[in-house]
């Protein structure tokens, strides 16, 4: 268990590769009235769309985490949290699916986008290892996802600096690695 920086105690996420394979089963079978969760996809031309809003909003929170706005800290955790989301998205495509919302693109991403141990091993054997994309990545969207929608609906808008800075280095972490993945 880890203490936040409210001193709330939690517990540290560990990426569990079956739950992300089972949940984006599930996900990808279910439907709602004319609502899909995950789904196969040939949209291929959203890709540029979604990367462009993607590093586009990143740049908008760091202009926004530079300027003197009295909200600053609650835009730059939601603004960051959706450069992530729409970079996610991307890549997503890049695997033939798309997602209808934030749980499912987490899963969607998880699912598609970590490899399994032995494909890891053939990676590092191609010496393409800048193409695995480790279970951080997703412990950083699943973070800001969850801070992105304690900011929007909380009573409490105040946040401390610290967790704004790490929000926000986690975005430029993921956004970073996804450019390299689909080659921006």
């Amino acid at each position: 268990m880890e203490r936040n920086i409210f001193g709330i105690w939690f517990l540290k996420m560990v990426f569990d590769k079956k739950f992300y394979m089972d949940e984006f089963e599930r996900l990808l079978n279910e439907r709602k009235e004319n609502k899909f969760y995950i789904r196969k996809s040939d949209s291929s031309f959203k890709i540029r769309f979604f990367i462009k809003k993607g590093i586009g909003g990143f740049e908008l929170a760091n202009y926004v985490k530079n300027s003197r706005q009295a909200a600053k800290d609650y835009w730059v955790i939601i603004i960051s949290y959706y450069s992530m989301l729409y970079m996610a998205k991307a890549a997503i495509l890049t695997k033939g699916f798309e997602t209808d919302d934030h749980y499912s693109t987490q899963i969607a991403l998880g699912r598609l986008m970590v490899p399994d141990e032995i494909e890891k091993e053939d990676l590092e054997l191609l010496n393409q290892a800048y193409k695995v994309f480790e279970e951080d990545y997703i412990a950083y969207f699943e973070d800001a996802r969850k801070e992105s929608s304690t900011s929007r609906y909380s009573a409490t808008k105040i946040y401390t600096e610290r967790r704004v800075d790490e929000i926000f280095e986690n975005a430029r972490k993921f956004i970073a690695k996804l450019k390299v993945i689909l080659r921006e």
